[in-house]
């Protein structure tokens, strides 16, 4: 049966270096998938390097300029884009422009948590 979440009832989640509301997950009755918007205000880097194990990442930008940092190089991000981050890659956004990056991401998984390790440099892994 389908299921509505109003913008405005998502979980807004206390996420470090940006406002995350998760809008689809195990918690709002999902059982595969979790969709957050997030919000990444200029010159925030709160939020060092992420790595999802087992399962990838999908990044929309909504609005705002940023950049995508991956083991693979930097990839700058712009309003339409779509990023996929692949599992067990290591990743961070950062917006480089003057107003919110806001993104929309998916992940295959109804509750990211126990997948989701935060490092504290890129030195580390």
């Amino acid at each position: 049966m389908a299921r509505i979440v109003p913008r405005d009832e998502g979980q807004v989640l206390d996420l470090p270096g940006r406002t995350a509301t998760e809008l689809a997950s195990a918690a709002t009755g999902a059982s595969s998938t979790t969709v957050r918007r997030v919000e990444i205000a200029p010159g925030s880097t709160a939020r060092g390097p992420h790595v999802h194990d087992g399962f990838e990442e999908v990044i929309h930008v909504l609005e705002g300029k940023g950049v995508l940092k991956t083991d693979g190089g930097n990839h700058t991000l712009a309003p339409g884009d779509t990023a996929i981050v692949s599992s067990g890659e290591r990743h961070q956004t950062v917006n480089t422009g003057e107003v919110m990056l806001t993104l929309f991401c998916v992940f295959p998984v109804a509750d990211i948590r126990p997948g989701t390790r935060e490092l504290e440099s890129w030195d580390s892994a």
